[in-house]
């Protein structure tokens, strides 16, 4: 860790000049700048006003937080062939987080088993071919360019009606997949 950097991008943060910095902590603006350019280490006392200065501690400013991971790419994706069904689990380890997205593909008249009721809501994009939506005893046709959306409280299940391939984007959340 480069702690003049750190030092500097804080002070920005807070708007605040190397001299305004230094004025708080009774230290000259020469110092801050040979610190901030890692010239300089500071003694802990110094470090200490300086980060209180910056309204924060030494357990926080030492704190490495871990880098979310935001972009995934196809080769991280997670892929499972059941029954006919292909889930792709686009973000691994999805499981962790408030939702759920898989793309998943239907062969011809193929459907995914029902599921039970349950807490929670779910999302789908129809990106090819068109589904039915069964929810309980009715069922809704959606096609390509279409979405849904419904509380996972009933029955539920897709099913593809189509004479080719279905593909969508389903999104549960809590993750249900």
């Amino acid at each position: 860790m480069e702690l003049g950097n750190k030092i500097k991008d804080m002070r920005r943060q807070k708007n605040l000049t190397q001299e305004e910095l230094a004025d708080r902590c009774e230290l000259t603006k020469g110092y801050i700048s040979q610190l901030e350019n890692n010239l300089t280490s500071p003694s802990i006392q110094t470090l200490c006003d300086i980060l209180n200065a910056l309204g924060t501690t030494l357990a926080d400013f030492f704190r490495e937080e871990e880098e979310e991971k935001v972009v995934f790419s196809e080769e991280e994706f997670i892929e499972k062939d059941s029954d006919g069904v292909i889930w792709n689990w686009v973000i691994p380890n999805a499981q962790k987080n408030m939702m759920e997205p898989v793309l998943v593909e239907l062969g011809a008249h193929g459907a995914v088993i029902e599921d039970y009721p349950h807490e929670g809501e779910e999302f789908g994009f129809v990106l090819e071919g068109r589904i039915a939506v069964c929810l309980g005893k009715k069922s809704y046709l959606c096609r390509k360019g279409q979405s849904f959306y419904y509380k996972a409280d009933k029955l539920h299940k897709i099913e593809n009606r189509g004479k080719g391939k279905a593909r969508l984007l389903w999104i549960s959340t809590p993750p249900n997949f």
